[in-house]
């Protein structure tokens, strides 16, 4: 593995190992999909007077941070909930590991005008630790895994590669 576990993988480890596979290998098939095109719409519209994107070592990308020691994501839906809060841990986990201590999360839902806390416990410091050997292991596989059949999958930009 030569490139860095960036959030967004994370979020796809979560969502599903086969798109993760898919992205990490440069499989791009997000472009087109309309999913992909209102998120990226409602990031710039939404928040607009803050300051976003605040890029760190091409490893996470916060799309903004609002008040000190908070950092925000925004979503469009509460769908695949649990994947954002993981990639949001894993923003507050790869900043302590740089020595940035006293910071909190949040996910910001602007479509349904709500949002969550996220906070990092030991317990999910351990998770992560294991999802990095875990990500490192699917991404060096020479064949994506095996598909797994979900809710989210007719929604998802891979459908058809997945479903061919």
């Amino acid at each position: 593995m030569d490139k860095p576990i960036t959030g967004m993988m994370i979020y796809y480890y979560i969502v599903c190992k086969r798109k993760l596979w898919y992205f990490y290998n440069q499989i791009q098939m997000e472009a087109d999909n309309e999913n992909v095109q209102i998120g990226k719409v409602l990031d710039e519209n939404a928040y607009e007077r803050e300051e976003k994107h605040i890029n760190i070592d091409d490893v996470i990308s916060i799309d903004y941070i609002k008040s000190k020691g908070i950092l925000h994501e925004v979503k469009k839906s509460r769908k695949i909930e649990e994947a954002g809060i993981m990639q949001v841990k894993y923003y507050l986990y790869y900043l302590k590991q740089k020595g940035v201590k006293g910071i909190k999360g949040k996910i910001d839902y602007p479509l349904l005008k709500q949002n969550i806390d996220v906070e990092l416990t030991a317990e999910d410091e351990k998770y992560i630790e294991a999802i990095l050997i875990d990500i490192k292991e699917i991404v060096n596989t020479y064949l994506p895994p095996i598909l797994e059949k979900k809710r989210i999958c007719k929604s998802c930009a891979y459908f058809e590669l997945c479903y061919i």
